[in-house]
Parts: C-alpha cells; sequence; structure tokens
C-alpha cells in the first residue's frame, strides 16, 4: 500500500460513513469507523514526517545565508536532531502502510489441521497442534468450538476443524501451512527418529455483514452421525454436508448431536471459505490462498520444524529458532507470534 491509495481510501471511507443509513447497521459502522481511525494513523504519521522535511529545509536555507558562527552552529545542530526524527518517522510510517487495513483485528477465526505424510504419527502430531492451540487460544480468552473431526485409531486427528472466536485473526495468521515434526514416536521400537508433517489453514470468519449466501445455491445432505471406529452411536440424521453450487466448496459437519448445530457449523466453515475467495479476488492474487497454506503436506513445503531431540523449533520463513518445545507445544506461543509479527513490521 502507498499513501496516494490510502488518501483515496480515506476519502472514500468518509463517503461511506456519512450515508445515513449506515447508522442502522451497527457491525458495519463499527468497521468502518475502526478502518478510518488505522488511516488517520498513517495520515497523521506522512504530516509529521512532511513537516520535519520542511523544517531540515529550513534548516539548510539557514545555513547558506547566515554568517554568524552560533546560529550556523545551532542550525547544524537543529538538521541533525531533524534528520534523526525524519529517520524515524519514515520508519514508522513504512511500518504502518504494510499494516492491513482490510482486516478488522475483531475478526475470528476457522483452524483447519490435517495430517500429512506419516500415517499415524502424522495424525498425532496434527492431534499436538490442536492442543497447542486450545492451550494458546486460553491464555487469549479466546472461545473454541470444534466444528468437524475425524480421529485416528492410535490417537490424534486425520482431520479437525475448530472456531477460535475473539481477536484471533491478527495472531493466528502466521500458523497457515506444513509443519514438520522430527522425533522417535511412541509406535517406535527402535528408537529411530521420524519425520511427519500436518497441514494448517487459518480462515478469517466473517461477520453477518461481509458474506451473503443465497439458499438455493446450497445442496444440503443429511446422514447418521459418525463415532469413532465408524460405529453409529448416533441413528438420528445429524451429519451435515453442505455443497456451494457456484464455487463447488463441499463441507460438513458431525460433531454435534443436533442437526441445526451441525448445520450452523458447516455453515461457519462455508462462510468463511467464501470469504477467503472473496478477499483473494479483492487483492488480485494469482495464487490461491488456501491452496498456498495447505499444499500437497509435503515435507518440502515446510513452514516450521519442530525437532523433538534437540529441542528446538524453526521457522523458515523468518529463520529463527526457540527453544522449550514441551513449553510451547503446551500453548506458550507468544515468543513465536512476536517473532513473526516483529519480522512482518
Amino acid at each position: 500500500m502507498n499513501f496516494e491509495s490510502v488518501k483515496i481510501e480515506y476519502d472514500e471511507l468518509v463517503k461511506q460513513l456519512s450515508d445515513p443509513e449506515l447508522i442502522s447497521d451497527w457491525e458495519r459502522l463499527e468497521e468502518l469507523s475502526k478502518k478510518k481511525k488505522k488511516l488517520e494513523k498513517i495520515i497523521g504519521k506522512h504530516d509529521q514526517l512532511k513537516e520535519i522535511e520542511h523544517k531540515i529545509e529550513e534548516g539548510k536555507a539557514i545555513l547558506k545565508s547566515e554568517e554568524d558562527k552560533d546560529m550556523i552552529a545551532l542550525a547544524e545542530s537543529d538538521i541533525i536532531s531533524l534528520e534523526e526524527q525524519k529517520k524515524i518517522a519514515s520508519e514508522e510510517l513504512e511500518a504502518l502502510l504494510k499494516e492491513d487495513t482490510n482486516v478488522s483485528k475483531s475478526h475470528s477465526v476457522i483452524v483447519e489441521i490435517r495430517a500429512g505424510t506419516g500415517g499415524d504419527e502424522a495424525a498425532i502430531f496434527a492431534g499436538d497442534l490442536y492442543r497447542m492451540y486450545s492451550r494458546y487460544a486460553e491464555t487469549q480468552n479466546w472461545k473454541q468450538t470444534v466444528l468437524d473431526s475425524h480421529s485416528a485409531e492410535m490417537g490424534g486427528f486425520k482431520e479437525i476443524i475448530f472456531e477460535l472466536k475473539g481477536d484471533a485473526y491478527e495472531k493466528m495468521k502466521y500458523e497457515g501451512g506444513v509443519h514438520r515434526v522430527q522425533r522417535i514416536p511412541k509406535t517406535e521400537k527402535a528408537g529411530r527418529v521420524h519425520t511427519s508433517t500436518a497441514s494448517v489453514a487459518v480462515l478469517m470468519k466473517p461477520k453477518a455483514s461481509e458474506i451473503k449466501i443465497k439458499p438455493q445455491d446450497l445442496k444440503i445432505d443429511i446422514a447418521k452421525s459418525s463415532g469413532p471406529g465408524g460405529q453409529n452411536v448416533n441413528k438420528r440424521m445429524t451429519a451435515v454436508r453442505i455443497t456451494h453450487l457456484p464455487t463447488g466448496i463441499m463441507v460438513k459437519s458431525m460433531a454435534e448431536r443436533s442437526l441445526p448445530q451441525n448445520k450452523e457449523n458447516a455453515m461457519s466453515i462455508l462462510a468463511a471459505k467464501l470469504l477467503e475467495i472473496q478477499e483473494q479476488e479483492s487483492l488480485s492474487k494469482e495464487k490461491d490462498k488456501r491452496k498456498s497454506q495447505i499444499g500437497t503436506a509435503k515435507r518440502v513445503e515446510k513452514i516450521r520444524t519442530y525437532n523433538f531431540p534437540q529441542d528446538r523449533i524453526t521457522d523458515h520463513r523468518i529463520k529463527k529458532s526457540w527453544h522449550d518445545i514441551e513449553g510451547i507445544m503446551d500453548g506458550n506461543m507468544d515468543k513465536m507470534i512476536e517473532g513473526m509479527q516483529k519480522a512482518e513490521n
């Protein structure tokens, strides 16, 4: 984002906020007001930078016209101080321009974790990642709801989809991609270190005003919910599968014993996926974001490695490592999140 586009977006926001009908849509009003404040912060920093640059030019003019040595020394000192201020203001403006003003920090997220390469150990690792995010959510006071899951026989999950309700997106957005683990599995008798993977996709959950889904665009199928091992523990028709006909997206949920609740869960997953498509189109991205996150769960696509024998987690995007792997897997993710935020800014 550049400053000219900020000015254009800000002027458009002012027009939208002046619409008298907006007063009836509190959610939209709040979102636009938050975005306006972000843009005002950028504009204010830009104006501050221009004012500093103006003072520097004034100081240079004094140096050219002034003959008094004391005045020249004072002007030189002021210019040195102003140049330092300019450097700081420029860096702060650059950081603000890199922030995504299209994303509200109040967005909840839907997280999908899938076992990748590694068989039973990959499913166990997927379960470990779910536990790590669950524990971290507790420290952040995010409410967690499982929307759908498929347990594995040896433990963990072949797939689990859950919602984190709260201001989760700003921190969880860094988790999308393939995670690799290196450790001795519980099922390994020879004591050899195995490498397995699990994929994570992080989707923003849209607010009511952001996505409109037409009933005629949906194909809804109802089936019996199954328990672990495929047993029909609930004979009632409660499992829901919803297909969005225009896009072909198919989602399902059978986490609850209630048909209406499973339908609501499935609709939440669908809405999040449709919002992601909408965001991709608005940003004119050539590559599908979710596809790039999930990939095919091969080891070469990893974003992070969890090396248990060496007590080390490495994020390959920022080339940074942390120790205390057990503590991090227990939900103490702050230092990893802070590292990603610092690198992004």
